[in-house]
């Protein structure tokens, strides 16, 4: 974090740890899928690619809004709510796919998250609300 690291409040700065957690775990997934990608033929080079590419841009948005609400950036609270959001569906697919181990808790994660940037504290360093 930047200097204003010390009037970030403590949910703010967890859900920016988190975020730049999640953006980790979606990099090493994003390197696993380049490494798939370069040494396992696929029957689909373009969807393969594509999959690499989404995963990729996915862990540096991650990366980014965790970095803009670490600066206390406003605008960059949405686009983390709504990517949180998304795991929720995520997850109960899992949960119906019978991968109830990892639905669980990527849906406790996303409500975790958006817990933490729309509570009082992270509202008043962020000026809004």
């Amino acid at each position: 974090m930047t200097s204003d690291s010390a009037l970030v409040p403590g949910p703010l700065r967890g859900a920016v740890w988190l975020l730049r957690g999640e953006a980790a775990a979606l990099g090493l997934l994003a390197a696993y899928l380049i490494y798939a990608d370069l040494t396992s033929t696929a029957s689909d080079l373009v969807n393969a690619l594509f999959v690499t590419a989404f995963t990729a841009g996915g862990a540096l948005v991650l990366w980014l809004l965790g970095a803009a609400l670490g600066r206390l950036r406003s605008g960059a609270r949405a686009p983390a709510i709504v990517l949180q959001l998304m795991l929720l569906p995520v997850g109960y697919y899992m949960i119906q796919g019978g991968l109830a181990w990892l639905g669980i808790p990527l849906m406790a994660l996303g409500v975790l998250v958006v817990g933490l940037l729309v509570c009082t504290p992270t509202n008043r360093a962020l000026g809004v609300g």
